[in-house]
């Protein structure tokens, strides 16, 4: 009987893992669309960007990781070329209340300003939502759109997994590798990697 039970287990493990994989966010996915609302208190959607690039950016200010690139000018540098394609750039921020990185509107707009970031909105998600629903794991975790709506990219901003800003110079900026391909037409030569930063501070 025990085996028979370890047995059945073993079955479900496999299955709901299975099931797990299956409903995962994967490149050439559609992007899953949402409504959020921003640290203006305006309401966006992703509908609202039917047909541009969009590029999405998990942040929590307070993990060194995401100061890496910002205080180093690199996240911005990538905002700038984005910015330069006509590509919109929405910063999420998924920190529940009271875990670290959680900020309110005003808060939020003094830390865009403090970075000089070059975005188009700062999106504030304490419930998860938004998210969850696209699976993001760490801050940064980059996702960006095609004009199709489809995934193009996902994962992490380059292949240098460390919190150290000298590692900046040598690493391949996946990010702006895709945007280079959607621009030129050309396939993109990475579509995941694994992402890398501190964990998204969720509720619950």
């Amino acid at each position: 009987m025990r085996i028979f039970m370890s047995i059945i287990s073993a079955a479900a493990l496999i299955l709901f893992g299975g099931m797990a994989s299956a409903l995962a966010l994967a490149p050439g996915d559609k992007a899953p669309a949402f409504t959020a609302t921003n640290a203006k208190g305006e309401t966006v959607s992703l509908s609202d960007y039917e047909g541009k690039v969009v590029v999405l950016e998990w942040t929590n200010h307070l993990c060194p990781f995401v100061e890496k690139h910002y205080n180093a000018g690199n996240m911005q540098r990538v905002q700038r070329m984005a910015e330069s394609l006509d590509a919109v750039w929405l910063t999420v921020n998924s920190s529940a209340e009271g875990k670290q990185g959680y900020v309110e509107g005003a808060e939020a707009l003094k830390i865009v300003d403090k970075n000089d970031a070059v975005i188009d909105h700062y999106l504030i998600d304490p419930e998860g939502k938004l998210g969850k629903s696209y699976g993001a794991k760490t801050t940064p975790h980059m996702f960006v759109i095609n004009t199709d709506g489809t995934i193009a990219y996902m994962g992490a901003i380059d292949d240098k997994p460390t919190a150290d800003s000298a590692d900046i110079a040598g690493a391949v900026n996946y990010v702006i590798d895709t945007l280079d391909a959607i621009k030129d037409g050309d396939p993109i030569p990475t579509q995941s990697s694994q992402p890398y930063g501190c964990s998204v501070k969720y509720k619950g």
